[in-house]
């Protein structure tokens, strides 16, 4: 049809002049996924709306559209199929810039138009929805005015109990479970496990918060409890906050905080391809020398970060070490790491534990994506998974009462006592 034709060409030209859109990468945990291939887009209208509210707006008033931002696609495209045109879009996109900036819509996401009921069928609303909670609303009326808001949100206590099989996010999805469980026991016990060695047979038990809307599960929210059994070791996190004043943050059983100066790993998730040895045959060098580092494998571009607070002394590149970045983090310890494919922070700078300060890469004497750890302590390189590094402050003792209570309830929610096995 000619209309179809002349949207089509208004959208080339519109994309050619206005370019506010992103195309944006998303990436799940521990695998890499193939983008799926685009489908025709088909927009389709919501029909049967008598009543009710949607986004605080009445449903009845409108002609309701939902769809999916597509690879590639911009916001003057999608409301160029609505009646807006450029002028609007990027008076709109001035508007919007210090509430949420049209250059940081993601596709992939979903997003609402409401449209009138005459034979214009004109946008009066785009609602993007950068998550099941949060939304933006574009007002595109006259008066043009962008605010944000939250849908309503319900919470319920959940536990889940698994056996690792494989990996620790595949036992998560394999049982229904949010696979971002799985990073927040990583980051619960980053001080005290190291996840890189997780092996089959290790179990876990997990006390959560489920977060619904209109009764439908969304997310997993905040990690109230969780016991994980490493290697035939137990280790308990409870999260406690002694009153609505103090932080609160994960204990163990004694009262312990579970927090210490070092993180176990560079890195998330991934292997140890190479151990801090005397004596390694090296891939590159082809010879038998020390190797005063642990390596970890991981793909190229994962984030690297800071296992402790500190100073950048050293950002920059050698032929041996590739791009690399060295810490001070004290008078005592000090960390180094290497091969990055790219920095990402400068000498001089502060960092913060968990801060990303590099990528992974291959560069220097490297035969594949990784990075080399380097672990000082008072001037001389040692195994920093051998280091025991003290625990943050306790539970003080006035409140040990209180905390005590609360790890028998939860034991109790969960189904376990202390120091026994999860699993017999």
């Amino acid at each position: 049809m000619n209309l179809n034709k002349a949207i089509a060409s208004h959208r080339i030209l519109l994309a050619s002049v206005f370019t506010l859109g992103i195309v944006v990468i998303t990436a799940r945990l521990f695998i890499s996924a193939k983008a799926k291939p685009e489908k025709e887009i088909v927009r389709t209208q919501a029909v049967s709306v008598s009543q009710g509210t949607r986004f605080g707006l009445p449903l009845d008033s409108f002609n309701i559209v939902e769809e999916t931002i597509k690879r590639g696609e911009f916001l003057a495209d999608i409301l160029a199929e609505y009646g807006i045109d450029n002028t609007t879009a990027l008076k709109l996109a001035d508007k919007a810039k210090n509430i949420f900036s049209v250059k940081d819509l993601m596709a992939g996401k979903n997003y609402t138009v409401f449209c009138s009921k005459d034979s214009l069928q004109k946008a009066q609303y785009f609602i993007y929805q950068p998550n099941a909670i949060d939304y933006v609303v574009y007002d595109l009326r006259d008066s043009l005015n962008v605010y944000k808001g939250k849908r309503a949100v319900t919470s319920k206590t959940r536990t889940l109990t698994g056996v690792i099989s494989s990996s620790l996010y595949e036992t998560f999805e394999a049982q229904n479970a949010d696979p971002v469980l799985a990073v927040k026991l990583a980051n619960i016990f980053a001080w005290t496990i190291d996840f890189y060695s997780i092996q089959k047979g290790d179990s876990f038990h997990i006390m959560y918060e489920q977060r619904y809307i209109k009764g439908e599960p969304i997310e997993a929210g905040d990690v109230k409890a969780a016991v994980f059994t490493h290697k035939g070791e137990t280790f308990y996190a409870y999260y406690f906050q002694p009153d609505s004043l103090a932080s609160g943050e994960y204990y163990n059983e004694e009262g312990k905080s579970l927090r210490r100066a070092f993180l176990k790993a560079p890195l998330k998730f991934s292997r140890i391809s190479s151990r801090f040895t005397m004596r390694r045959f090296h891939p590159v060098q082809k010879r038998w020398k020390a190797h005063l580092g642990t390596d970890y494998a991981a793909p190229q571009g994962t984030p690297i970060i800071a296992t402790a607070s500190g100073t950048v002394t050293e950002s920059r590149y050698t032929r041996n070490n590739g791009h690399y970045v060295k810490i001070r983090h004290n008078g005592t310890y000090t960390t180094q790491y290497l091969h990055m494919s790219r920095r990402g922070v400068k000498p001089g700078q502060h960092v913060n534990q968990g801060q990303v300060i590099g990528y992974v890469g291959s560069t220097g004497l490297a035969t594949g994506p990784h990075v080399c750890y380097r672990f000082w302590k008072g001037g001389r390189q040692v195994d920093p998974l051998k280091e025991k590094f003290p625990p943050a402050s306790p539970v003080q003792e006035e409140y040990m009462p209180v905390f005590k209570q609360l790890v028998e309830s939860n034991n109790a929610i969960m189904g376990i006592g202390l120091r026994q096995p999860l699993f017999y």
